[in-house]
């Protein structure tokens, strides 16, 4: 049996888990500093222990499965695509590859492995491993499946030259490829998902579920090398265990600092880095089920809700209300013509009209998603709803709730964030509008209204063709027509927050998303 083979039986039922729940994420706009370090820059031997404490686990990390903020984090560290994200900016490098792509027509494009690049284990790599990791990338049981829709084939032109064919012009291919890790062609998918073997600066040293540790890569021969001696991330879900190993000086840097203790943390003598992201609390309707089905009703709950309010009081102010479903540090946002400012007076003449009078709203248990619904049934009561609400872990809301056969919710709030995948427009507005679970299950919205579906579909398919003016110009339609629409739509998006202890970390840059990025940190 090949080893894509054995990879795929695994695979359909990890990916089913993963796309019951929302990736991880967040963008930082262009003009951040670079943190990915270079040659030139970090030419001494790496020294010191980085240690890093994180707010999420897993126990998946294999590239073409994972959506993890722990595995995607670490994997930053360890894996390469042909093409890697500095995420403080999305600027795209050569990673793997040896220079840009090169563009041999309009649909057609070539890359060159990097000469004599190795697995951390000292095998060579081929191109034979590259098209077993695009295989598994691509299989239709994987969440990345979606991201190359617009690639025909995928060919090795020889020894270390790799042809793409596309179905139709396409403006940010080498974007999409950094979300292709190459493995090892003869390793299995349970022993990626265990103990993942890469090519860059780091190398996984142990995995277990409270830690995570790499140390370099002895035959990394990239432009990004290895500037500690070792990597090591607690995994500290709670965050006052964060907190506590912050303060203890057991940790470096923390992810996800709460408002709340910011001044705790900054008190301590740590700088606190504020990056404004992707990050949402999403209002998902059952467009299958009256009056849901209905876009005017869908607004109303949205200027029904003081979103003001839930960002100030809610987040501490440490958020953007949505204006559109792009964050303004996209650089294809634009403010939509919908807005939802708060009129309950109109929403509850619209509930009225469509004879609403009781709802039932789902929401996840995290902690933050919970501070906000005793303010959210406020507003929705205020504007005449009875409002039944039922709290629940991520997992079984979309499993017991959205995810089955004939789903009778009423409207869900959870939270959501695709941008660790690349800031391309596509990505985040397919993650959710796609041809999949999203549209065909859980809002319903393929079926509930073709027309508008395939209408944003054909946007998305045409802005993706262009760049600069022309392709704003078209996302632009497409952040109209969702708004205009809503059948799933972000309340704000959040600014992420982390706590660095720059005594001793020296070229830290915190991203807007779950996870941290630390190549070419050094530590004294």
């Amino acid at each position: 049996m090949s080893s894509t083979k054995r990879w795929a039986k695994v695979a359909a039922v990890a990916a089913a888990a993963a796309l019951a729940l929302s990736a991880c994420g967040g963008g930082a706009g262009n003009d951040a500093p670079d943190n990915t370090g270079d040659a030139g820059d970090n030419s001494g031997a790496p020294t010191g222990t980085l240690n890093l404490g994180v707010a999420y686990e897993t126990t998946n990390y294999d590239p073409s499965t994972t959506s993890s903020a722990l595995a995607m984090g670490t994997n930053w560290h360890v894996m390469e695509g042909l093409y890697e994200f500095d995420m403080a900016t999305y600027e795209v490098y050569p990673a793997l590859a040896d220079g840009e792509l090169k563009q041999v027509s309009d649909t057609e494009y070539e890359a060159t492995l990097r000469a004599d690049a190795k697995f951390s284990d000292g095998t060579d790599v081929t191109t034979d491993d590259y098209l077993e990791s695009w295989a598994r990338t691509t299989d239709p049981s994987s969440i990345y499946q979606q991201f190359f829709s617009m690639v025909d084939s995928v060919e090795a032109k020889d020894d270390s030259t790799l042809v793409f064919k596309l179905k139709y012009p396409f403006a940010n291919l080498a974007d999409r490829l950094v979300n292709v890790k190459v493995i090892p062609a003869s390793s299995t998918q349970e022993e990626m998902t265990a103990f993942p073997i890469g090519t860059g600066p780091y190398k996984y040293e142990s995995i277990t579920d409270t830690a995570v540790e790499a140390v370099p890569n002895e035959h990394y021969n990239g432009s990004k090398p290895a500037t500690v001696e070792k990597m090591h991330w607690d995994v500290l879900k709670d965050d006052s265990a964060r907190l506590s190993a912050a303060l203890g000086g057991t940790i470096d840097i923390m992810e996800t600092v709460p408002s709340t203790l910011k001044s705790q943390v900054e008190g301590a003598g740590w700088t606190i880095q504020e990056t404004p992201g992707y990050n949402n609390a999403f209002v998902m309707f059952n467009t299958s089920k009256e009056p849901f089905n209905n876009p005017e009703v869908r607004k109303a709950f949205h200027k029904a809700i003081d979103r003001e309010k839930l960002v100030e009081q809610g987040l501490f102010g440490d958020a953007q209300v949505a204006t559109s479903f792009l964050p303004e540090v996209n650089p294809a946002y634009k403010k939509t013509e919908t807005q939802f400012d708060m009129d309950t007076e109109g929403a509850k003449a619209t509930f009225a009209d469509a004879g609403l009078s009781e709802v039932t709203l789902i929401t996840t248990d995290h902690a933050w998603i919970s501070n906000l619904i005793p303010q959210v049934k406020q507003d929705l009561e205020a504007a005449g709803l009875k409002v039944n609400v039922q709290s629940m872990a991520s997992s079984d809301l979309y499993a017991n709730y959205a995810d089955v056969e004939d789903a009778t919710y009423d409207v869900a709030i959870a939270p959501g964030d695709p941008s660790v995948f690349g800031q391309d427009p596509g990505i985040i507005i397919d993650w959710w509008y796609g041809d999949n679970v999203w549209t065909q299950q859980r809002t319903f919205w393929q079926s509930s209204d073709p027309e508008n579906y395939q209408k944003l579909r054909d946007i998305v398919a045409e802005a993706s063709q262009h760049e600069g003016d022309e392709a704003n110009a078209k996302w632009g339609e497409a952040q109209d027509l969702i708004a205009e629409n809503v059948p799933l739509f972000p309340l704000f998006h959040r600014t992420m927050i982390t706590g660095v202890n720059e005594a001793k970390v020296k070229g830290f840059q915190g991203i807007g998303t779950t996870g941290l990025s630390a190549l070419g940190v050094t530590v004294e």
